[in-house]
């Protein structure tokens, strides 16, 4: 039997509940990130990224941690990556001008351990590098919700463009918010998928505000909650379909597709969760209480 979804869902009798239940995610995130902050990662800090592989797998990780300590090098996070055998080492704001730095750490290692020790990877920022980084990532992402702002500010009335902008700002505070909770290392990739979830979280909430739109002008003695109600029943299963199928890559990816993509796709599975649920739950709502009606729709200018 075919699951069928249900087409005549009351969603605005739940509004005021979810909207209650977001605003306390939205504070609890800014309290988590006001207190605790974010676990940048070395594009971001600055530092020295090393991921390295052991011959043999009785060494521990407080052996290896043990073992870079007593070189010296600072502030050492150590932790597993993938494999039994493999390990990520992080080595923050490294200052030398040493050119076999790498090598001299790899030789000390492989003596102290009594292991060959294979160096699969090696990142090394600046300070200068990682703070120009960083304010590369806030900028991109205020750029794209500016664009995004203007794009429904001509598209659509000003109520469906402040509805659209509250949601991506909700999105990406609660995803941000969860990353600080969870100590998840925010890098380049995370700032990648922060982007992403902005434009999928804008095509989740513009398919709704469409019908809306071509409901309001189709009926004239229906208010806007229950035009709401319609139009979100009628691309519901649109939004479903999507967002699942979306979800199955993602999973895909977080179990099977390395350590290396587990704190990109983590984001990306946060954010479309929390995106189609704005775009019911946070998006819609403001069309009625900044009460979105037939009249300011048709007084505009016809903007397709």
């Amino acid at each position: 039997m075919i699951f069928k979804i249900p087409r005549d869902i009351n969603f605005p009798i739940f509004y005021k509940k979810f909207n209650l239940f977001s605003l306390m995610l939205i504070i609890f995130s800014i309290f988590i990130l006001f207190f605790k902050g974010l676990n940048f990662g070395v594009d971001f800090k600055g530092g020295t990224l090393i991921e390295i592989r052991v011959d043999n797998p009785s060494i521990k990780i407080s052996d290896v941690r043990q073992s870079l300590l007593k070189l010296n090098l600072g502030d050492v996070t150590v932790k597993k990556f993938g494999n039994d055998t493999d390990y990520l080492v992080k080595i923050e704001k490294t200052k030398t001008n040493d050119p076999d730095f790498i090598k001299n750490i790899n030789s000390k290692l492989s003596s102290d351990l009594s292991s060959t020790i294979n160096f699969r990877r090696v990142e090394n920022v600046g300070p200068k590098v990682s703070s120009e980084l960083f304010k590369a990532g806030v900028l991109a992402i205020t750029l794209a919700l500016g664009a995004m702002l203007i794009y429904i500010w001509i598209r659509f009335e000003w109520q469906f463009s402040l509805a659209a902008i509250v949601a991506i700002i909700h999105d990406v505070i609660i995803t941000v918010g969860i990353f600080s909770f969870l100590s998840y290392e925010v890098n380049l990739s995370i700032v990648a998928a922060v982007l992403t979830i902005v434009g999928y979280s804008m095509n989740d909430t513009v398919v709704i505000f469409d019908r809306i739109r071509e409901n309001l002008k189709k009926y004239s003695k229906i208010s806007i909650a229950e035009i709401s109600k319609i139009s979100t029943n009628q691309t519901l299963s649109r939004t479903l379909i999507t967002s699942v199928t979306t979800l199955l890559a993602l999973f895909a990816i977080y179990f099977f597709g390395g350590s290396i993509l587990k704190g990109f796709t983590f984001a990306m599975i946060v954010g479309v969760i929390v995106g189609t649920y704005s775009s019911i739950f946070v998006a819609t709502p403001i069309l009625n209480y900044t009460n979105v009606s037939q009249k300011s729709v048709l007084n505009e200018k016809d903007k397709d």
